[in-house]
């Protein structure tokens, strides 16, 4: 019987040794396989938006051009936050690695970014894409580090126009009373009070149904996404005002982005640029093709004369005045510098 016994262990010793060899190549394969890093990002807009559009290719090149060691999940819609607000404070507590907001609820975390939101600071595309790429843009994407983000590149929602279910807007006064749904902004806020508005910020992902309860009976917002979003079929009466030259902004966690390789690192900026170029065209395009489909769904569409215009300019220099001593007066003149 002890022999037997004896036999087995020595067998179990044999077997074992003869384990060996594969465990360790097994062992070796998997120290040598590459890391990977997923990438999640989460966005208000929905598929038909142009921010999505180049998500879908910012995906593509991410995962094709790093040999898959970076793995990108996208979530439009409002999938997972149902505000910019929610995904940026995401991102900053690193629960999610990127997002893709409007800028204005930037400025409760970085109060630099409310420029950018001052009435009728920029008088056409150009003078923002002069602003926003330059010095003075890239001085304020820099500044964002220091709130435990990156900003990477500045996209675009176009500019902002107003609708209601009263009556055409035609000057300040005709705002007079209306319960207005504004940006989580202050100063958006502001502005819209100073054209006499009851104006009140309120979650871009409940807006549809507070619109079509009466909470709300105005918005505004750019062309993109009153088509989108469908407001046509809870707005009556869309005015171009163009108050406001509305950025998007990709935007990253800090410590994840410098916790990539640097060559990933690189992959990530050279996308993010490829990003702002072709979204930012693909928005203009969209706005002209999606103004004439708001008039098809029946939108009454009117724009502003100059004349008109310079009425609202005249009713926001209040805010210029308010907002001063905060942004900053040579931060201001750098922004209007760009019109020139």
């Amino acid at each position: 019987m002890k022999k037997l016994i004896g036999f087995a262990l020595i067998l179990l010793v044999l077997l074992a040794a003869c384990g060996r060899p594969a465990d360790q190549s097994t062992s070796t394969e998997q120290e040598g396989e590459q890391e990977t890093y997923t990438i999640r990002i989460a966005y208000l807009v929905p598929e038909e938006h142009s921010a999505h559009i180049q998500s879908l290719k910012f995906k593509e090149k991410l995962e094709e051009e790093s040999d898959g060691r970076l793995i990108v999940e996208l979530y439009p819609n409002g999938q997972l936050y149902g505000s910019d607000r929610e995904a940026i404070e995401a991102v900053q507590l690193g629960n999610l690695e990127m997002t893709i907001p409007a800028v204005a609820p930037l400025a409760s975390f970085n109060e630099k970014f409310l420029v950018f939101d001052l009435p009728f600071l920029f008088n056409d595309y150009d003078a923002a894409y002069t602003a926003l790429d330059g010095e003075l843009g890239q001085e304020l994407l820099d500044s964002l580090e220091q709130n435990d983000l990156k900003g990477l590149v500045f996209g675009e929602n176009g500019f902002r126009h107003v609708s209601n279910n009263d009556k055409p807007i035609q000057s300040p006064e005709d705002m007079e009373g209306l319960k207005l749904r504004t940006l989580e902004n202050p100063l958006h806020t502001d502005t819209f009070k100073a054209f006499g508005a009851n104006a009140s910020p309120f979650a871009f992902g409940e807006l549809y149904t507070a619109l079509q309860q009466g909470t709300y009976d105005a918005m505004e917002c750019p062309i993109s996404l009153y088509y989108t979003n469908k407001f046509y079929e809870v707005q009556d009466y869309l005015t171009l005002t163009g108050h406001v030259y509305a950025a998007a902004i990709l935007l990253a966690n800090n410590d994840f982005y410098t916790s990539l390789p640097e060559d990933l690192q690189q992959l990530v900026m050279e996308a993010s640029e490829e990003f702002k170029d072709e979204q930012r065209a693909l928005a203009q395009q969209q706005d002209v093709e999606f103004l004439e489909q708001l008039k098809a769904e029946g939108m009454q569409v009117n724009d502003l004369i100059a004349e008109q215009r310079d009425e609202f300019r005249q009713a926001a220099q209040s805010v210029y005045e308010k907002y001063e001593s905060q942004i900053g007066k040579d931060l201001i003149d750098r922004a209007l510098a760009a019109n020139e």
